[in-house]
């Protein structure tokens, strides 16, 4: 018996400290996208940081204490971590729709690991009452590939969202008192700061969230300004307004919002187009 306890606590231990390190890896990926742009996000901006304050406090607790609740507190943590992006990408939280990026999947992956990690680290500890015994191994092993599959599941299919990429024509539309630029289906219309009169720099995961708005566009009631289009890498058309290439935004589920405006998000700023007189 004191032979078997000695030889499992080693193994107990880097389990721990690979969960940790899991968490830390969790909370780099989040601390990167907060400073580069999420930050500007209403409410997801702040969740971020949560996240990442969250992810290094429970691992410094794991790697300090060794407790089996610190641990469990990991795991758990891990697995909500990976239920908030699976749920932002198939229907939006906060206002806010993900799309498929290389971070985001690494990130998911991490968590699955880091969850299975320190459950696995917590288990052997866990009260005697709870009788999980020889369960706790497939248990964890079913969960994680359940949570893997989910993962993959949505980054290959992502939510569809009723954006319009024909340009049609455009119309103008009163959110939060501002006359704004909108598409033929109302949804607010925005430009890129980095972008110039003649060139779009959004594309690649950029242009997921921020879908261009192609064709040649015409003016509705209200609509003044000046319209015409830029041609994109790929030969196709652009909108433009006021020699602004015009792009929609995934965050906008509905007519009347304009939550892109003033996000800093995929390399710039980027802002609605009000009505010119």
């Amino acid at each position: 018996m004191g032979s078997h306890a000695g030889t499992s606590l080693p193994r107990r231990s880097w389990l721990g400290i690979v969960g940790a390190a899991l968490l830390v890896a969790s909370g780099a990926i989040h601390l990167d996208l907060y400073l580069t742009g999420y930050r500007t996000i209403p409410t997801i901006g702040p969740l971020f940081l949560l996240q990442v304050i969250a992810a290094f406090a429970l691992a410094a607790a794991i790697l300090v204490t060794g407790s089996w609740v610190a641990e469990a507190a990991g795991a758990g943590f891990a697995v909500s971590t990976l239920g908030g992006y699976l749920l932002s990408l198939w229907v939006g939280l906060f206002g806010f729709t993900e799309v498929r990026t290389t971070a985001g999947i690494w990130a998911g992956i991490i968590d699955v690991a880091a969850f299975a990690t320190l459950t696995l680290a917590a288990a052997p500890r866990l009260p005697a009452s709870l009788n999980l015994g020889r369960l706790m191994l497939p248990a964890v092993a079913g969960a994680s590939i359940v949570a893997l599959a989910l993962l993959f599941a949505a980054v290959a299919t992502p939510k569809t969202q009723p954006v319009a990429t024909g340009a049609d024509v455009l119309k103008a539309r009163t959110v939060g008192g501002v006359t704004l630029l909108t598409n033929s289906n109302g949804l607010t219309l925005y430009w890129f700061a980095p972008d110039t009169s003649t060139k779009s720099v959004c594309y690649g995961d950029c242009a997921a969230y921020w879908p261009p708005v192609t064709g040649t566009p015409s003016a509705g009631p209200g609509v003044t300004g000046t319209l015409g289009t830029i041609s994109r890498t790929d030969g196709t058309k652009q909108a433009t307004y006021d020699g602004h290439p015009l792009y929609t935004y995934i965050g906008d589920h509905a007519p009347g919002t304009a939550s892109g405006n003033n996000i800093n998000l995929n390399g710039g700023l980027w802002h609605d187009v009000p009505i010119t007189g």
